[in-house]
């Protein structure tokens, strides 16, 4: 009953709002005026360091990638601030992301917008450190690089490989000295291919044959699906003379033997190129010629070589050798252990390291 006697109070209410929003003024209601000017700190999501080099330099120029900034709208950003802090070995980086609408700034927010920042440290503003790392305002870790000091030096090699490389019943095997290339077997595998003879007769002709020998023509290829037919046929017992010529045999499906099985193994090989290297030192590039035997190979790599102020070398089995896989074309990581491996490199058999074929110079 109450309520009923407040419905006119209601809609007395309701008429002054519909009045209220039909004025000639009606349109949206401003969040802020034209004159106000907001500003404060972003946020960016992602990040990525890099001196574009393997092995980044104390004194080389640093290239911080930020990704996905959020700098209140896409005209606002007002800088980006970067900030330090040594904790340790480490230099910390926190990039702070700076906006400042103005009067003319435009509304739309932006979409994942990214920027690359150039920096470059004092010759000793990085003194005992050994990385750097660079956090987000939430204080995650986005990213990490380990600073070297040292220098470059390209060379290139000329390294002769054997015949013998070619024969797995030799491995493991190395070149002579250093660097060096080392081939090891590291598994075999059986399988087997079924095949059956299917008689072939000559119908041409073009010669006689004092004695007659068997002869199988094996297929290049097999399947381990398909049951091989292999012409089986007779030829000249003399290799000087001819019983048939190639085009000259017909073979005869309906002719053919029992099922017969040709036993085969996979022999999985492994390619290294193994060089020593200064202690702690690294190769910062490597490449080579096409692999193959009884010629030599170019080799091209950059080695880098620590100061006498280097005093971080990061986890690492393999501090005085560098090893490159070239059966991947990747470089061996520090991170797996090659105690081994380093065993058979320094066990193998050394092969013949002088091209005999290459005139010899006075």
């Amino acid at each position: 009953m109450n309520f009923i006697k407040k419905m006119p109070l209601l809609f007395i209410l309701g008429l002054l709002l519909v009045v209220a929003c039909t004025q000639d003024d009606d349109g949206p209601i401003d969040i802020s005026n034209s004159t106000d000017i907001f500003g404060g700190e972003g946020f960016f999501l992602k990040a990525e360091l890099d001196s574009g080099s393997l092995i980044h330099l104390a004194d080389d120029t640093l290239y911080i990638h930020l990704d996905s900034i959020w700098s209140f709208s896409n005209c606002a950003l007002k800088s980006i601030k970067l900030d330090t802090v040594w904790r340790d070995t480490a230099l910390e980086l926190e990039p702070i992301i700076q906006y400042q609408t103005k009067v003319e700034d435009c509304a739309s927010p932006m979409f994942r917008p990214d920027t690359v920042l150039k920096v470059l440290f004092g010759k000793n503003s990085l003194k005992g450190i050994s990385q750097i790392e660079i956090y987000n305002d939430v204080d995650s870790l986005l990213d990490t690089i380990l600073v070297r000091r040292g220098s470059f030096s390209l060379d290139t090699f000329k390294v002769y490989v054997d015949s013998l490389f070619d024969s797995v019943k030799t491995l493991p095997l190395r070149t002579k000295g250093s660097p060096s290339f080392l081939k090891v077997l590291d598994s075999l595998t059986p399988r087997v291919y079924y095949w059956r003879p299917m008689k072939s007769v000559c119908k041409f002709t073009m010669d006689k044959c004092d004695k007659m020998v068997p002869d199988t023509i094996f297929p290049r290829s097999w399947s381990l699906a398909d049951t091989a037919l292999v012409p089986l046929r007779q030829k000249c017992a003399d290799s000087t003379l001819f019983y048939c010529k190639s085009a000259g045999w017909e073979n005869d499906s309906n002719a053919l033997g029992l099922v017969q099985e040709r036993l085969d193994t996979i022999w999985h090989t492994h390619l290294y190129y193994v060089e020593k290297i200064p202690e702690c030192g690294a190769v910062n590039s490597y490449e080579s010629s096409a692999y193959g035997t009884l010629r030599e190979m170019n080799v091209i790599r950059q080695l880098y070589t620590p100061s006498a102020s280097e005093t971080f070398c990061g986890p690492s089995t393999q501090k005085d050798m560098f090893w490159f896989d070239m059966s991947y074309g990747a470089m061996v990581p520090d991170s797996i252990s090659m105690d081994s491996l380093r065993g058979v490199w320094e066990k193998a058999t050394v092969a013949t390291d002088q091209n005999p074929n290459k005139r010899k110079t006075k």
